[in-house]
């Protein structure tokens, strides 16, 4: 019968040892958890000066809820939930939250969709 493997031959069972990591084992730091590494990679993301900060302020002041749809949001679909500037000055941020409204993704779609087909259909007309 022909080898269907090609390569050393190994005794069954026996698997290869897996590499030792380098230095000693005190100077190992623990690893993170997977909650750790997202928040740490959510801190450094590249957004806008006030972008994270005026979102958790809208989300503080409207709560986790869709305002057009009434959605409500946890914390597995919070990343769902944008913040909708109503004027559409993304720099204008007051800190009363009276130019934010917390839209679902959809609704927010939605909304800067109206704008496009109102002006497509009233320029034909």
């Amino acid at each position: 019968m022909a080898r269907t493997r090609f390569g050393p031959r190994r005794k069954p069972g026996l698997r290869p040892k897996p590499p030792k990591p380098k230095g000693d084992a005190d100077d190992q730091k623990p690893a993170e958890s997977a909650k750790e590494i997202a928040d740490r990679l959510k801190g450094n993301a590249a957004v806008g000066k006030n972008a994270a900060d005026y979102r958790r302020k809208s989300l503080d002041i409207h709560g986790w809820i869709c305002a057009k749809c009434g959605m409500e949001f946890n914390e597995n679909n919070l990343h769902l939930l944008t913040v909708h500037h109503r004027d559409g000055n993304h720099k204008n941020n007051p800190t009363n939250g009276s130019n934010w409204e917390n839209l679902c993704v959809h609704c927010h779609d939605d909304e800067h969709s109206r704008g496009m087909l109102g002006d497509y259909l009233g320029d034909g007309r």
